[in-house]
Formats: structure tokens, sequence, C-alpha cells
């Protein structure tokens, strides 16, 4: 386990998007399918103590993931991701929205740019084990839907889904 792993959280309001770059102890491909394998999305995919229960997922450009993520005393949060594009293992796209419960979109929402990339092993890793990085780009329609996704506390809900992340890819790492 690294503890000087890249971690950086930029709102740029000028061009209404928030910047996440993000380094994972694990391999590429375990990060990629964490991000796009709704077995383990609903793993990781929500701040504790909620959790993230998907309804529908199809990882293909034109598909969806519609979900909620479900508070310990079961209120639920929908939210619908459609995919735009998909390059495998190094970036894909989608539109994300809030919605209610049958799947009607909150507009505006934002769009989503992932970029996957593997990092150089460092002196004293061992062969072959470098870092992943994910790299976000979050852009909203207005400056008033930023704005608003600071103040539900995006910052701090999305740090600690990372982490969440974190502590799942070391323990699927270890049964590799």
């Amino acid at each position: 386990m690294k503890n000087n792993l890249l971690f950086d959280f930029t709102v740029d309001k000028a061009t209404k998007t928030v910047f996440i770059n993000r380094e994972f102890d694990a391999e590429l491909s375990l990060v990629w399918d964490a991000f796009t394998k709704q077995e383990i999305l609903d793993q990781w995919w929500a701040p504790k103590p909620w959790a993230s229960k998907t309804k529908i997922m199809n990882f293909e450009v034109g598909g969806r993931r519609f979900y909620a993520m479900v508070s310990p005393e079961g209120q639920e949060r929908w939210s619908i991701q459609k995919y735009t594009s998909i390059s495998p293992k190094t970036n894909f796209k989608m539109s994300s929205a809030f919605a209610d419960k049958n799947e009607n979109p909150e507009l505006p929402g934002s769009d989503w740019d992932l970029n996957f990339s593997e990092q150089n092993a460092r002196p004293g890793d061992p062969v072959g084990r470098g870092t992943s990085k994910v790299s976000i780009a979050i852009k909203n329609e207005s400056l008033a839907r930023l704005e608003r996704m600071i103040e539900m506390g995006f910052k701090e809900g999305f740090t600690a889904t990372l982490k969440h992340l974190e502590d799942l890819l070391t323990t699927l790492s270890q049964r590799q």
C-alpha cells in the first residue's frame, strides 16, 4: 500500500468544470473494471454509510446505468448515466443526471470524461506493479449547477467514495 498516491480536486468556475486526478495502487484492468462493471461499482459508488444499488446497467455506447444511492435509513437518491463514448481501458464519457425512481432525469446534468492510465512502477515496487491513474473532468451546463453540486457536498462525498474504492481495490488486489 502506497501512502503517496496522487489526489487532486480542482473546481474551475470559469469553465464550469470539476477536475479530479486520483492514483490507485492497483492494476489498470482492475481499476477499469471497478468503474465499468456493476458488481464492483455497487460495492463502492457511494460514500459510507450509503450504498449503491444498480437497477439497470448496460456499459456500451448508447447504454446506461440507472442506480440509487441508498441511505442507512432506506432513502434513495436516483441517478442515470448515459454512456456516449467508450475506448476500452483508456476512456469513457457519459452524461449524468439526478432522476426520479421512474428514470425521469432532473436536467440539466453534467458531462463526465474519465481517462485511465497506468503509471510507471517506482523504485522498490514489485516488477510490473505501477499505479493506475484516473483523471475525471465533470463539465456542468451552468455555473448554477456547478455551485449546487459543490453546496451539496460533492467534494467531500466523492473524496470519501474514492477512498472507499481505494480500500476495495486493496482487497481485490490481494485476492489476485
